[in-house]
């Protein structure tokens, strides 16, 4: 079974929901036959990576209410947080642009370091709260899972991996994904926010059985002869 999941670092629901599919998973039997592939999309791409309002003004900016509003809603937020072991100091939330966030989590997937690599970047922003628009930063981050500094330095100052980041992002607009979390099961069943864990157990286990109960390859027409030459093949098809 594959998972692929389209997500912003700077997006609180898509850690929420990150854990909440996780815990799913932990309970699922078959876990270990689950593949789980991260897709970038960006809530802002207008960002600055050095912008400097904090994120209950850049929320109030957004949404056209107070701040006070604001700081509501993402201590809400919060509370939802700690419902799943997550820490979220919005106090001090950098908001900034992701772009080379979602780079960097291309490049450690070709060096398997995906899994590792999206966790730490999600627990950089609201945890931390450190500028993950910096490279910097990323650089610091890269190392901590296991990635060559001077490489991932020399990654981010190329525009390496910045087509597979405009690929995904092209591909959540084909399927017209406007907001995240969103998770494709299998390209054929799709859960639209961090949706309560039964939603996600629901959906691995219909994915899963339509997976047991898929019908077995079944050769029609009877074996050709092999050539005559020995070379494995003959008029139907070859062999090795």
């Amino acid at each position: 079974m594959r998972i692929d999941i389209w997500s912003d670092y700077a997006c609180p629901f898509c850690y929420i929901g990150k854990r909440r599919l996780e815990h799913a998973l932990s309970q699922f039997p078959d876990r270990d036959k689950v593949e789980v592939v991260y897709r970038s999309f960006q809530l802002d791409p207008n960002a600055r990576a050095d912008a400097s309002r904090d994120i209950h003004d850049q929320l109030a900016a957004k949404y056209g209410m107070t701040r006070e509003k604001a700081k509501a809603m993402n201590e809400q937020l919060a509370e939802q947080a700690r419902g799943v072991g997550l820490e979220f100091n919005f106090d001090t939330v950098v908001h900034t642009n992701t772009f080379d966030s979602h780079r960097l989590s291309h490049y450690a997937a070709a060096q398997g370091k995906a899994a590792a690599m999206t966790e730490r970047l999600l627990r950089a922003y609201f945890t931390d709260t450190v500028n993950i628009g910096e490279r910097s930063v990323l650089v610091s981050l890269a190392g901590e899972v296991g990635l060559d500094a001077a490489e991932t330095a020399a990654m981010l100052e190329s525009d390496a991996y910045a087509a597979e980041v405009n690929e995904d992002i092209e591909e959540g607009q084909r399927l017209n994904i406007t907001g995240v979390p969103f998770f494709v099961f299998n390209n054929k069943y799709a859960v639209s926010g961090a949706q309560p864990g039964p939603v996600f157990s629901e959906v691995l286990e219909t994915v899963w059985a339509e997976e047991k109960n898929a019908p077995v390859l079944q050769v029609v027409g009877k074996p050709q002869s092999q050539a005559p030459d020995g070379e494995g093949c003959d008029d139907g098809s070859c062999s090795i």
